[in-house]
């Protein structure tokens, strides 16, 4: 899940662009810094183009059953893994045999649910300031960022990375569980540094200008950033689901938006995983799947002129001739 860092975003009406030494920092227009992004994917500048990312493969096979149905379906076209679930090695064989499948890593340091737990992939040992008194990572992105030693972080999710790779997974991009790596400009700058030296593109929006004041210095022109993410919050009425998504189709602007989506059964299994959890649950997975499955949904991408691309696309395009 992305709660914090997207509950926080507020559009953006201009662009800090890193600037050299000595200058001051450039500015330009987010129509001008759209045209770019367009252009470098290959697309004319009134494109509206759209990733479907489904979140939290890995962890309940609840989660990996829905998302692989909705993936069938061709209007789910993306998701992450959380490689230290339980349930990793099912989605890990299915990506072995769908290797044409856009599948990134949803970095993980955070353990949400009441009764339903994990820890890092390091032991104690080597990452301590990442396990909560329980035994189990923190249950909240709050509490492991302002506990979190960024070597120590750096060494799991590298270690996550690695992991992956041994399981047959070849990550397409990276992005994080409750936005944790999200919470400061270490874990950011953490982040950012595994992702370069994996080649690998992130979830970053040009939203996050307007809120986050290091992001100019720590980012560099080779960076490709998302123009807006959307996500569902828990204020949206369940009567409302399908309205929610369909009003923000409908006024999708040309670039590149990620709607961030949670897809499950609402099955005995995710109820009792999600277990006095209405948020992120079982039932709202299950609406999640419903609408992204739906033929209004397939309608709605069609009237509006939107198009589906992948992480992969922008991975190739950040990466061309590295």
């Amino acid at each position: 899940m992305f709660r914090t860092i997207l509950l926080a975003v507020v559009i953006a009406t201009s662009l800090t662009i890193v600037a050299k030494p000595g200058e001051p920092p450039k500015r330009h227009s987010t129509s001008q810094a759209t045209r770019s992004t367009l252009e470098r994917l290959g697309y004319p500048a009134d494109a509206k183009l759209l990733i479907v990312h489904a979140d939290d493969l890995g962890m309940a096979h609840s989660i990996n059953a829905a998302t692989i149905k909705a993936f069938e379906s061709g209007l789910v076209n993306s998701g992450s893994i959380m490689i230290p679930c339980p349930w990793l090695a099912e989605i890990a064989e299915y990506v072995r045999g769908h290797r044409d499948a856009d599948l990134g890593l949803h970095l993980t340091l955070t353990s949400e649910w009441r009764s339903y737990r994990w820890g890092p992939v390091l032991g104690r040992e080597r990452v301590a300031s990442l396990f909560g008194p329980d035994g189990y990572l923190y249950l909240s992105e709050r509490e492991a960022a302002s506990h979190a030693d960024a070597k120590e972080v750096e060494a799991e999710i590298r270690a996550q990375v690695d992991r992956a790779r041994a399981f047959g997974i070849t990550p397409t991009h990276l992005d994080s569980h409750m936005g944790t790596l999200y919470q400061n400009r270490d874990l950011f700058d953490t982040l950012l540094r595994v992702a370069r030296d994996n080649k690998l593109p992130v979830r970053m929006s040009r939203e996050w200008f307007a809120t986050t004041n290091y992001l100019s210095s720590i980012l560099t022109p080779n960076d490709i950033l998302l123009d807006k993410i959307v996500s569902i919050v828990p204020s949206v009425q369940a009567d409302g689901w399908s309205k929610f998504y369909i009003d923000a189709m409908k006024t999708m602007q040309p670039g590149v938006t990620e709607m961030v989506i949670h897809i499950a059964y609402d099955d005995q299994e995710m109820r009792a995983a999600t277990v006095d959890h209405p948020d992120w649950g079982a039932a709202w997975r299950q609406r999640d799947f419903d609408f992204f499955t739906s033929d209004a949904f397939r309608k709605q991408l069609k009237e509006n002129n939107i198009k589906l691309v992948t992480w992969r696309e922008i991975g190739k395009a950040q990466y061309k001739g590295q």
